[in-house]
This record gives C-alpha cells, sequence and structure tokens, in this order.
C-alpha cells in the first residue's frame, strides 16, 4: 500500500562517491528550488528525510549511516522508493558573483545551488573542504558546471592543507562577491557568518550539516525555519 503523499520512482543509476557515500539518480527530474528536501520512504523500512542534491535528473546523495541509508544502498538500478516532495522553502539564487562554501557532506546541497546559479549566468567559486581526501565530494561536478573549485583537506592529503575558512577569508579580500552560502559543521558555519558580518554588502546564506543523519541537511537551531536553510537575515543566530 502507498503512503499518502508519496509517488514511485525508480533508481536509474547508482554512483559510488565513497565508502560510505552513493549518489542516488532516478528516472524523473523534480521541479523544485536548491535548499528543499524530500521524505524517501520503503516499505516495512521507514521514511527519511533528504535534502535534494539534484533535479533534473532528481538525485540524492545517501551516507550509510543508519538502517534506512544502508536499506538505500542496498538498492539496485530499476528498482523502486517512494518520494514525498519537494517540502520546505528553498532559497533564490541572486548576485551575479556567489562563492559556495561546503564542508564533507555539505557540499551536496549547494550542487543544485550551484547548477541554478550558472544557468543564469553567473560566476560561481567553490571552497570544498575535509580532514582527509577521502571526505571530499563533488569536486568534478562544481568544475563540470563551469565553476571554480578550490580544495583542501586537514591533513593535506589533496587541495591544499588547511580549513576550508582559510580559502574563504583569502578570496574575500581579493574579489568582490555577492553571496555567500554554505552548509557543513557548525564551527565552519560560525567561522564563515564571522567573515560575512565583517564585508560590507555580503549577503550570507547558511546551513547546517553538522548533525547530518541518514544525509539530512539539518536545522542548526530548533527554531522552525522552513526549509533546511537560515536566511541571510538569520545569519547572527551562527
Amino acid at each position: 500500500m502507498i503512503r499518502e503523499g508519496f509517488r514511485t520512482y525508480r533508481l536509474a543509476s547508482v554512483r559510488r562517491l565513497n565508502d560510505s557515500t552513493l549518489w542516488l539518480t532516478f528516472d524523473v527530474d523534480l521541479e523544485a528550488q536548491a535548499g528543499q528536501f524530500v521524505m524517501a520512504w520503503l516499505p516495512d523500512v521507514g521514511e527519511k528525510p533528504f535534502s535534494i542534491a539534484g533535479m533534473a535528473p532528481f538525485s540524492l546523495m545517501v551516507v550509510d549511516v543508519g538502517p534506512f541509508s544502508h536499506a538505500l544502498h542496498q538498492l539496485q538500478p530499476g528498482e523502486k522508493v517512494w518520494i514525498k516532495g519537494p517540502l520546505g522553502h528553498g532559497f533564490q539564487v541572486d548576485g551575479d558573483n556567489l562563492m559556495l562554501v561546503g564542508g564533507g557532506y555539505g557540499a551536496a546541497p549547494l550542487l543544485a545551488f550551484a547548477n541554478d546559479a550558472r544557468t543564469r549566468g553567473a560566476q560561481v567559486s567553490v571552497c570544498l573542504g575535509a580532514r582527509t581526501a577521502e571526505g571530499l565530494l563533488l569536486g568534478e561536478d562544481f568544475a563540470n558546471l563551469g565553476c571554480q573549485v578550490e580544495l583542501l583537506t586537514e591533513d593535506g592529503s589533496a587541495g591544499r592543507r588547511g580549513l576550508v575558512t582559510l580559502a574563504v577569508e583569502e578570496a574575500l579580500e581579493t574579489c568582490e562577491v555577492d553571496l555567500l552560502a554554505a552548509c557543513g559543521p557548525t564551527g565552519m558555519l560560525s567561522a564563515l557568518a564571522g567573515l560575512a558580518r565583517n564585508i560590507m554588502c555580503l549577503s550570507a546564506l547558511l546551513g547546517g550539516a553538522d548533525a547530518l543523519r541518514d544525509g539530512i541537511m539539518r536545522q542548526l537551531r530548533s527554531a522552525a525555519i522552513p526549509g533546511p536553510c537560515i536566511a541571510p537575515g538569520m545569519a547572527g543566530l551562527l
């Protein structure tokens, strides 16, 4: 029996990003905004929310961290997943010069953001950071969209050695940025919020990925904020 509000989608392909992370592509396009999410359901397993990682075609990034995500990892192309959504409030991509900052799994929801921005001709710089090379995700996907990509790892195993905030601070000192959008650990977002407050006319759109569970981008605060993002006016909450 199909649950109310859910539609059946078939898995078209599976791409492994690292030992614990898969990119699931479905056989449909999804009309949605960057920043929205869906509920995924499997009979006799349960349901979980996931950030929308791609819309044309509809895609999810799934980290194997619990029973539900583990069940998704066992699926093969042609098998079904039940989806409800898109849900939540997305965000509009404004400005001609954007900087996107992804910490680890936080890169996933930013890919849809980058695609929207590049489609309308905006210049997009992307800084991706992780503890090790294994944790760097989707760098090639951002580059294929025409984004300028810089990689940083804490242990120096890929890209520059250091925290991703270092590259952002350097970039903000040398180039004009209309919008800073980020998703990643709370510490990273707090540091970026501080940088954003020091740059005149810079908007900040920050979403938390510190408590990622089953590939979900969760809220930084328990306040009822629609969608998995914090609007520019709420950056001070960080």
